[in-house]
């Protein structure tokens, strides 16, 4: 007979997608990792990774990804699927439980792929109702994902920052902000990434999403591809210190479903987003410390955020750059010590 876990607190770090491949390895070493999340549709029958995950769920949190639900659907959410989910997140009481803001269903068929909406009343009507069903069902609040967009709707009236907001405020929902689907969509529609964050309701935000994507060039032009199939870039590690400097520190995930590499790569990726909070929790306690007469010149003293080179093994030393290492350089203890802090 299968357990039934107590709930275990994500905690407020780096955590990584689990991906078959690494499942033994995770099994066997049991390495210092935040957290773990799997996609829930891998989970629903009876199988070995179900077994396992029942292991690793003993050492670590766990958070559920759905990918199936079609939350965009008006034709409603599959009661079948709705109930395989209840009864996962019944029997592994994850601390976390996330879908996308998309549609995959038609007329009876699954699409392999998470499709946008059209970013307006009907369609926020359409989504709210499918939340609630979702939250009444799992009697637990669901965290709501941004989607990597490559065309847009012409009869939208909102954006999709905004179509969140009021998601949040209809449904009582949480958010997951992929930062990287928030670049990649930015670059391919045109819009301000950073307009996008200040948009969301921060109180919302319970997890964010890192993950690495794909340049091509499409007759001249460029178009980003969110295919979670490399490190994540420098200017998605900028975008994502921006936003935990608006919302502030969430845990995060580094998803990685394509060309997926040893386990110990994950883990690093999310050791540079550890590094990476904590820097700027540092530089926040620090601010906070200061008298408000002396706060003006220790923020000059921090160079802005800037997208820097996608070149190099260790993308996210190119983000922590853009945060200047010798901030404390000129402190009195410093110059007379001779180290910087």
């Amino acid at each position: 007979m299968s357990k039934i876990f107590p709930s275990n607190p994500v905690p407020n770090a780096a955590g990584i997608g689990l991906r078959s491949q690494h499942i033994g390895e995770m099994l066997s070493r049991r390495p210092s990792a935040g957290w773990l999340e799997v996609h829930a549709e891998n989970y629903m029958g009876g199988s070995a990774a179900v077994d396992a995950l029942e292991r690793l769920r003993e050492s670590y949190p766990l958070s559920i990804h759905g990918v199936g639900l079609s939350l965009g659907s008006s034709s409603g959410l599959d009661r079948d699927h709705l109930e395989r989910m209840r009864k996962l997140c019944l029997r592994f009481q994850p601390s976390l439980v996330s879908e996308h803001l998309a549609w995959s269903v038609a007329d009876g068929a699954y699409l392999n792929d998470l499709l946008p909406l059209r970013y307006d009343a009907q369609a926020l009507a359409i989504v709210a109702t499918n939340v609630l069903r979702l939250q009444d069902t799992l009697q637990r609040r669901v965290f709501i994902e941004n989607l990597s967009a490559y065309i847009a709707f012409e009869g939208s009236t909102m954006t999709e920052a905004e179509f969140l907001a009021e998601l949040v405020r209809l449904t009582g929902c949480g958010l997951l902000l992929d930062v990287n689907n928030v670049y990649v969509s930015a670059c391919n529609l045109g819009f301000d990434a950073k307009a996008f964050i200040d948009q969301l309701p921060a109180h919302a935000v319970g997890e964010i999403h890192l993950a690495g994507h794909a340049v091509n060039e499409v007759e001249g032009d460029i178009v980003l591809i969110d295919d979670h199939g490399s490190r994540v870039p420098p200017a998605v590690w900028s975008l994502y210190a921006y936003a935990i400097r608006k919302i502030g520190h969430r845990p995060t995930l580094i998803e990685w479903d394509t060309d997926v590499p040893a386990l110990d790569v994950l883990l690093g990726e999310a050791m540079w987003a550890d590094l990476l909070g904590q820097s700027i929790a540092f530089e926040d306690r620090m601010l906070a410390a200061r008298p408000a007469s002396q706060t003006s010149r220790f923020e000059a003293m921090v160079l802005p955020l800037q997208p820097a080179s996608t070149k190099g093994p260790m993308p996210a030393l190119a983000a922590l750059a853009t945060i200047k290492p010798s901030v404390f350089a000129n402190h009195p203890r410093a110059r007379r010590s001779g180290h910087a802090f």
